[in-house]
């Protein structure tokens, strides 16, 4: 089992356009029919799944930016691990309330990146906070949309459960100080299970701005 932390306080400012090339597989968990006023954005937020992962599901929409009042939209998954994902935020405002720390509201926006990061370090068979597709984990971020005036980012594999992957971080006093940070709002938590069955998992921190 392996940790890695990395933070930053200060604001980050990179314009970078989205790159999702390393998506995690989904499989459909849904079928929505299209309402008056809906835009596939407006599906997307709904269901909090991302833009790129809706339109990957519905090959058979042509045009993406006309969508019609019956049409048949394919919901994907957002994650086969994501209640793995919400017991470990769930866990990190256990511990923060027990030390009277807010508690940190969980970003499915923040998730999804984390979630890419998690599937990126089992695809591209690395270990690191700088991916080699996407950069550090600021810019990472950032190229998916996300504004933030601080961020930090924690990483392990090899825990089996949302409560040993905690425990491990809790017990590093870095990682715990990025669990624990007073500047930090938001969190994101993305898991991914590599082809042998090893765990993957990335903690995300913003305070958006």
């Amino acid at each position: 089992m392996k940790l890695c932390k990395k933070a930053v306080t200060a604001g980050v400012s990179i314009a970078l356009s989205a790159l999702l090339m390393c998506a995690p597989a989904l499989s459909a968990s849904a079928v929505y029919t299209v309402k008056s006023g809906d835009s596939l954005w407006k599906i997307a937020v709904k269901y909090e799944i991302g833009l790129s992962e809706i339109k990957a599901a519905n090959p058979q929409i042509k045009n993406f930016d006309l969508i019609y009042v019956g049409d048949k939209v394919n919901i994907p998954e957002a994650s086969s691990l994501k209640s793995f994902e919400e017991e470990v935020a769930r866990l990190v405002n256990i511990e923060r309330a027990n030390r009277g720390l807010p508690a940190l509201k969980l970003n499915w926006e923040l998730s999804r990146v984390a979630r890419y990061k998690s599937q990126d370090m089992i695809d591209k068979k690395y270990f690191s906070h700088d991916s080699p597709t996407y950069g550090t984990p600021f810019k990472m971020i950032e190229s998916f949309g996300i504004k933030f005036s601080a961020a930090s980012e924690n990483i392990a594999y090899g825990q089996k459960t949302a409560a040993a992957v905690m425990k491990d971080w809790m017990n590093s006093p870095g990682h715990r100080s990025n669990i624990l940070a007073a500047n930090v709002t938001q969190v994101g938590v993305g898991a991914a299970k590599a082809g042998n069955g090893t765990l993957y998992w990335t903690q995300m921190f913003i305070r958006p701005r």
